[in-house]
């Protein structure tokens, strides 16, 4: 067996980047997991105990020195979408500060102090990323595209949506995939047409076949990251990235794509328990009133704390989920009893009822009861599958990855 690709995994919530990547090739030789909003340390909790504490970092990344992170060949991690623009500051107007706090710049810290570059990035955000923030719409992925740039790297992004290629879940994010300028993989991107890398031959479209849609824009990333900060699409209403994309050398292609998939699709009542779900998680008859209200369609006038009026309408969704499609995007608020209109509902013989934490760890394609711990309650268990990725596009992403980096 060749040697394995060392990866150094931040942001690592419970574990879904590792899970997928050691499905292939891929040894996770350093994590690190810190929730500022929390005293114990949940997530991290359920890591150590399914991966072992041995090189398992619970501490804020921000504090931690470059020197104690290991060299590693693959750095990947969900970063939280946040502000990344940047500003000269006082003492050095050459120098760059990211805001305090903003996870982003530790990302750039560490790729920066590192002597031994990482080879290649694997990052993931949800796709608004691309189109923030709202007063200068795609500022903050072009300051991140641009500060990769100036570290060496080539960028290839696109938004996955996992039920387009079978995944049990409609889950929408976009997975960035970087390769330093002294691999062989940057030196082939220079040898394809930006389109046809995109399309054809790029490790995303290996792994995510996909075809045009309509829409490609060409991007020339300009001066400094303070500059983008001030300046990028300033007035512009649209983001010019699309949801694919390419960037090499200062030059960004970008292109709208639709995926194409034949393959089986996996559905809702694929996951579905049988005959083992805890009468906790069935709706009692006397809150499916406020559920169906919650659900339905409304059209109503409504009033702010300081006695303000408003006109109020959404639209109805499905009550309960169809369990003949995919199941609609988990989020961190889906546990607990409390009536809701954005947690899942199903339909089964013993009466509507949530989904339990098992199902909501094979919607993300986790392994059974992996998030199951003592003093892990459930709604922690839900709260930790709303922030997690599917599995499986990073299993997919890995394999394609390893098995391009074989070939050149």
């Amino acid at each position: 067996m060749s040697k394995k690709i060392k990866v150094v995994e931040l942001f690592a919530g419970v574990g879904g980047f590792r899970l997928g990547l050691e499905k292939s090739n891929y040894e996770v030789i350093w994590s690190n997991q810190w929730e500022p909003a929390t005293k114990t340390q949940h997530a991290s909790m359920v890591y150590e105990a399914r991966f072992g504490s041995k090189n398992h970092s619970n501490q804020d990344i921000e504090t931690v020195p470059t020197s104690e992170i290991p060299d590693h060949d693959l750095l990947c991690g969900g970063f939280p979408c946040q502000d990344y623009s940047v500003a000269t500051t006082l003492k050095n107007s050459g120098g760059l500060k990211g805001k305090k706090g903003v996870l982003w710049w530790s990302i750039h810290r560490i790729l920066e102090e590192k002597k031994n570059k990482p080879k290649y990035l694997l990052l993931e955000n949800v796709d608004r990323l691309l189109k923030s923030p709202a007063s200068q719409r795609g500022r903050d992925f072009a300051v991140m595209l641009q500060s990769l740039n100036k570290l060496g790297y080539a960028v290839e992004w696109r938004v996955i949506n996992a039920a387009e290629y079978g995944m049990p879940q409609r889950r929408r994010r976009v997975f960035i995939l970087g390769y330093h300028k002294s691999t062989d993989v940057y030196k082939s991107i220079k040898k394809h047409a930006p389109s046809d890398w995109l399309l054809k031959n790029g490790t995303i479209a290996i792994a995510f076949p996909a075809e045009y849609d309509s829409n490609s824009n060409e991007i020339k990333l300009k001066g400094s990251l303070v500059k983008i900060t001030d300046e990028f699409n300033k007035g512009g209403k649209l983001s010019p990235f699309q949801n694919s994309g390419l960037l090499i050398e200062d030059n960004v292609y970008t292109q709208k794509t639709k995926a194409t998939y034949e393959g089986k699709k996996m559905v809702l009542s694929d996951v579905l328990q049988n005959g083992e779900v805890p009468s906790e998680f069935f709706i009692d008859d006397k809150d499916l009133d406020k559920w169906e209200y919650l659900k339905g369609a409304k059209k109503e006038v409504r009033k702010t704390k300081d006695g303000f009026k408003y006109n109020y309408s959404e639209g109805s969704m499905i009550f309960p989920d169809a369990l003949d499609n995919a199941s609609r995007t988990i989020i961190t608020g889906e546990g607990g009893k409390s009536p809701s209109r954005f947690k899942h509902v199903v339909k089964s013989d013993r009466g509507l009822r949530r989904l339990t934490p098992v199902e909501l760890e094979k919607l993300n394609m986790f392994p059974e009861n992996h998030t199951k711990l003592e003093g892990i309650t459930d709604s922690k268990r839900a709260f930790f599958m709303g922030n997690a990725l599917v599995v499986g596009v990073v299993e997919k992403l890995a394999e394609t990855l390893q098995s391009k980096i074989r070939e050149l």
